[in-house]
């Protein structure tokens, strides 16, 4: 067999790297179109630059990715018409294996969906230290040379982002006692067990809906149960899933063609929020795992 080249080595190296890097862009801009623009350059960047002055290649990439997103995190500040407000947070649905977040770097980055829109709400630095260190264990160090800060000037942005973060009240990503409440749920739901349902749903749940006519809010527990034990009925067959790192739920039908894809938010052991993706035509637009 040839050698390999170190071109070779250096893009094999990059491309195990990959999924992280873009989890890193994701986590910084919300958007899976800007996180693999980042990503494209961060490899463009690097073809450029001599690979034998790198001695750790995964945490100059890190610092790349890093200071590509700040950038365009401040640009968004200078036009606003590009403002993330404007736009949803993309959906990612994943097979839920069951492995701790800390088990599995694809899942330890995940944070729910509501999370992505309070880390838009922090300035570029304060998410830029928050997002590396909190998320990605990247040493204040390293951050503070990103953004030409201190490393005690670092972990002060990082320290009143989680404080803001924090006071939101957000979800971390799915643990073991999210999921046993979800599976709770879901087994009450098909039981027909309505008080059964009424344990595991908070008073004030929300259940946000995206149908093809448009999005239906129903409110409160004794209303989201009792559509729960409905939708039961009618639901086909499904299994376990992570939606952005939330315990979920994805449904197909017999044929393979997907019905619903459901992502839970529990605090304090209850549900406090449950959207339902049920619009045929985002459904397909989705990168969905295979039903079987």
């Amino acid at each position: 067999m040839p050698d390999t080249s170190p071109a070779d080595l250096v893009a094999e190296t990059f491309e195990a790297q990959r999924d992280r890097l873009r989890a890193v862009a994701h986590r910084m801009l919300g958007s899976h179109a800007d996180a693999e623009d980042v990503v494209q350059e961060a490899w463009l960047r690097l073809s450029r630059q001599d690979t034998a002055t790198i001695h750790n290649l995964a945490g100059w990439l890190t610092t790349v990715v890093g200071r590509i997103s700040l950038d365009v995190l401040r640009s968004r500040q200078t036009h606003p018409e590009a403002s993330y407000d404007d736009r949803l947070p993309d959906l990612v649905v994943t097979l839920d294996d069951g492995l701790a977040p800390e088990d599995d770097m694809a899942l330890a980055d995940s944070v729910g969906l509501a999370l992505l829109v309070v880390l838009e709400s922090l300035r570029p630095n304060e998410r830029l230290a928050f997002v590396l260190h909190d998320l990605f264990a990247v040493p204040f160090d390293e951050i503070g040379q990103i953004l030409g800060k201190s490393t005690n000037a670092t972990k002060m942005l990082a320290s009143r982002a989680r404080r803001k973060v924090q006071a939101t009240g957000q979800p971390t990503p799915a643990g073991r006692e999210q999921r046993e409440v979800v599976q709770a749920f879901l087994a009450a739901a098909r039981r027909g067990d309505f008080e059964g349902l009424l344990r595991v749903l908070d008073p004030e749940v929300r259940l946000t809906t995206d149908t093809p006519d448009g999005v239906v809010v129903t409110l409160g527990a004794t209303r989201v149960a009792a559509g729960a034990q409905l939708a039961a009925d009618a639901a086909g067959w499904g299994r376990g899933v992570l939606v952005n790192g939330l315990p979920g739920f994805a449904s197909w039908r017999e044929d393979g063609t997907p019905l619903s894809v459901i992502a839970f938010t529990v605090a304090d052991s209850r549900i406090t929020d449950i959207t339902v993706v049920a619009d045929p035509a985002k459904l397909a637009s989705m990168n969905l795992p295979d039903p079987w």
